[in-house]
């Protein structure tokens, strides 16, 4: 869709530190320290249409990402950055078509990311086991308009996976390296497996305990975004930063014992 409709979401863009992620309603006021804006106002404008406040001030309704989404969700937990998630989902190799397993759900702004990455004609199912946070990753991800291509399920995986033949299994809990015999026996042969682990003591029994089945590519990295501060005669980079925000390592599936 190129224009507005009620009931949408849109990303109300003010400037690079101030956006809002708000739905579209006739009659409905959001109020901002820059003045409010008129939603109904915007249906049936194009995405990228100007949108005047009662101070007079250029706000701008975009059509939100999936990173925007991310970045915005109603959440309980710590999610994964931006930065994080795009190397995540190149590593996986996934596309249309793929079925992921993913723990835990947390407010479900990876859950997102993989469903927009899988579908339409794949499936991601995604363990929790906090039913509060899983209510708050629904919401999100229906929100998001991507519920049609995820499962959720109340389980701890460290007990078991019921998904086989999976393509990817992909991990942001306490213990991953429990569930790294259970993701090799549900991944099919080269499935990629995936964990985002915030401490290197997390890493280090991940990694041996990839060692100790049948994977290969077994890396670490950590990602550092810095952006750059553009401006004539005075570019730099930013003074603040995300510095760390968590390992990912990933390892492939082989089939037979690895030297």
């Amino acid at each position: 869709m190129t224009t507005i409709g009620e009931e949408d979401d849109i990303l109300l863009y003010l400037d690079q530190r101030r956006t809002y992620l708000v739905r579209v309603e006739e009659g409905k006021r959001f109020h901002t320290h820059k003045g409010y804006v008129e939603l109904g106002d915007l249906v049936g404008k194009p995405y990228g249409s100007p949108l005047k406040s009662s101070l007079g001030v250029t706000f701008y309704a975009l059509r939100p990402l999936v990173r925007d989404r991310i970045l915005k969700t109603d959440r309980r937990t710590q999610v994964m950055y931006p930065k994080d998630t795009g190397y995540l989902i190149l590593r996986l190799g996934i596309a249309s078509g793929s079925r992921v397993v993913e723990a835990g759900t947390g407010s479900g702004a990876l859950t997102c990311a993989l469903a927009e990455a899988v579908r339409p004609g794949g499936m991601v199912y995604s363990y929790e086991v906090r039913p509060e946070f899983q209510r708050v990753a629904a919401s999100n991800i229906d929100r998001a308009g991507l519920m049609p291509y995820v499962e959720l399920k109340e389980g701890d995986v460290t007990e078991g996976i019921d998904e086989e033949d999976v393509d990817a299994v992909v991990l942001d809990l306490a213990t991953p390296w429990l569930v790294v015999p259970l993701a090799y026996r549900s991944l099919a042969g080269s499935g990629v497996f995936a964990s985002f682990s915030p401490t290197i003591e997390q890493v280090m029994k991940t990694v041996a305990a990839l060692r100790g089945q049948p994977f290969v590519e077994v890396e670490t990295v950590e990602l550092i975004l810095r952006r750059i501060n553009v401006a004539e005669n005075r570019t730099r980079p930013e003074t603040l930063m995300v510095g760390h925000s968590g390992y990912i390592t990933t390892a492939r599936k082989v089939l037979g014992q690895t030297s």
